[in-house]
């Protein structure tokens, strides 16, 4: 006789792994021909996560579902993006350590957010919504959807402001290339990066890159920390706001707040902001093209 599967704890985040989101994540599924089996997901799935209200599906659950609004009402994909990750950010309350388990995005974005997956990513095909890669679903932390966007708001916000964060997703060629460069973990290099995008000196997908090139190339011999140095973070205060309710801030027409800990240095970013706006003017492109100053270097 086969054992009942373990009850589940009501509405309680869980944890699937990487073996298991597979055996879920069927070619049909990808590619709408059939849904995600979520009540036999759910017999996979770990719920080890202690008994918080930040682990409670309820509110993310709430998030979820106006975000498919959004997108149908007419939002692009990046609009939805832009709408999504702070407040993504704001009511999933974790810690650095706590996102990089890729477990519980597997659970969120197969046994939760399936569909809004599909709604963001997929593409028109003989009636159906086909998700070209499965790691939206469940994958790579830069790939998989909702990680993608929590960790572009956790890098690219500027203490409790989002406002940064909305201009990283602006441009989808920052969160495809910028976001996974180790330069991001120093806050003053993202928010000058950013600062760039703001004032129209980078614009296109292509400067975007462009300008990644040119700033993996100069932190080989440049130290940022040194020329611009961060001020320390208050750690004490984010885990605070980690620990405090959401006050469901993700409303749509409220913007959402982020941790009270700490503001970048504007000196360090200004520095950057030069720096990086010589580079781009200087550094010539991949096939000769001189972006910054409209010229063909010979």
């Amino acid at each position: 006789m086969t054992a009942a599967a373990p009850q589940a704890p009501a509405n309680r985040l869980g944890r699937l792994s990487d073996t298991m989101a597979a055996t879920f994540l069927s070619r049909t599924v990808v590619k709408e021909e059939a849904p995600v089996p979520v009540e036999r997901l759910r017999q996979g799935v770990s719920y080890w996560f202690p008994d918080e209200r930040r682990w409670s599906t309820e509110e993310l659950a709430s998030l979820l579902e106006e975000a498919s609004d959004v997108i149908s009402a007419g939002g692009t994909p990046t609009t939805s993006d832009q709408w999504l990750a702070p407040r993504l950010h704001s009511t999933l309350r974790l810690t650095r350590a706590e996102a990089a388990d890729n477990q519980l995005w597997n659970y969120i974005g197969l046994a939760m957010g399936s569909e809004l997956v599909r709604l963001r990513w997929g593409r028109p095909a003989d009636g159906k919504r086909v998700v070209a890669q499965a790691a939206r679903f469940a994958g790579r932390w830069d790939i998989q959807h909702f990680s993608r966007l929590w960790w572009a708001a956790e890098l690219f916000r500027n203490g409790d402001d989002y406002e940064p964060v909305v201009t990283a997703c602006s441009n989808q060629d920052v969160l495809n290339t910028a976001l996974r460069l180790k330069l991001m973990n120093h806050r003053p290099t993202a928010q000058a990066f950013l600062r760039l995008l703001q004032k129209g000196v980078v614009r296109t997908g292509r400067e975007v890159n462009r300008l990644v090139q040119s700033a993996g190339s100069a932190s080989s011999t440049i130290a940022f920390e040194v020329v611009a140095p961060d001020q320390p973070r208050d750690h004490e205060a984010l885990a605070a706001w980690i620990a405090s309710p959401t006050d469901m801030y993700w409303q749509s027409k409220r913007s959402p707040q982020g941790p009270f800990d700490g503001r970048v240095d504007e000196r360090s970013v200004s520095r950057l902001v030069t720096q990086f706006e010589e580079l781009f003017r200087t550094v010539p492109a991949a096939d000769g093209t001189d972006v910054g100053r409209g010229v063909t270097t010979g």
